[in-house]
């Protein structure tokens, strides 16, 4: 017996797939979107729903899983890290003051990423609520070249970033994910 879980998959027409197309949530199959703007778009929603899939069926324990010393980094920690990210980029796009941090100071959001199931809720509502309000603010702006916000940023460099953010933590989930159950991505 080692503490190394077996690998493996959930997909059973494919196995070497996450999930069978057919049951996967996301719009991989559809054809190309049409446009910049709907591109950028559909690779976020779809890089949400890949975090979301990463952490579905697990309990607050396997959520909280630490990677590997010195690191803080977990499934649980990723959420609520994402939470925090989607309220940054918010306030990039807006005049108004910027919102208070979710969790507070720093690396607030890995260190109090902890096995309870209300820490887990909030996350999760958290993350949804804050996806929804930035999703809210970038559908006031259909130029992505239109400069916005106190520091006048582009609004293709923030939909760009947030592509970028949510692709390298999917990597991240990948592993974090492999290593509570073996289960393996795509």
């Amino acid at each position: 017996m080692t503490e190394q879980p077996v690998r493996w998959t959930r997909a059973s027409v494919y196995p070497d797939m996450w999930v069978d197309p057919d049951d996967d949530p996301r719009n991989l199959e559809e054809g190309a979107p049409e446009g910049e703007l709907a591109t950028l778009r559909d690779f976020i929603v779809n890089y949400r729903l890949t975090l979301v899939l990463k952490c579905e069926g697990l309990d607050p324990e396997q959520l909280a899983r630490r990677s590997v010393p010195p690191s803080t980094m977990s499934l649980l920690g990723l959420l609520r890290h994402l939470a925090e990210v989607e309220r940054d980029w918010r306030d990039w796009l807006t005049d108004g003051e910027p919102l208070p941090r979710l969790y507070g100071p720093h690396d607030a959001d890995f260190d109090g990423a902890v096995a309870d199931q209300a820490v887990v809720d909030a996350a999760r509502a958290d993350l949804a609520r804050e996806q929804a309000a930035t999703d809210a603010v970038l559908a006031g702006f259909a130029d992505l070249g239109a400069r916005v916000g106190k520091k006048r940023v582009v609004v293709r460099e923030v939909l760009v970033h947030m592509v970028d953010e949510y692709a390298r933590h999917c990597g991240h989930a990948d592993l974090l994910r492999e290593r509570v159950d073996g289960r393996v991505g795509q």
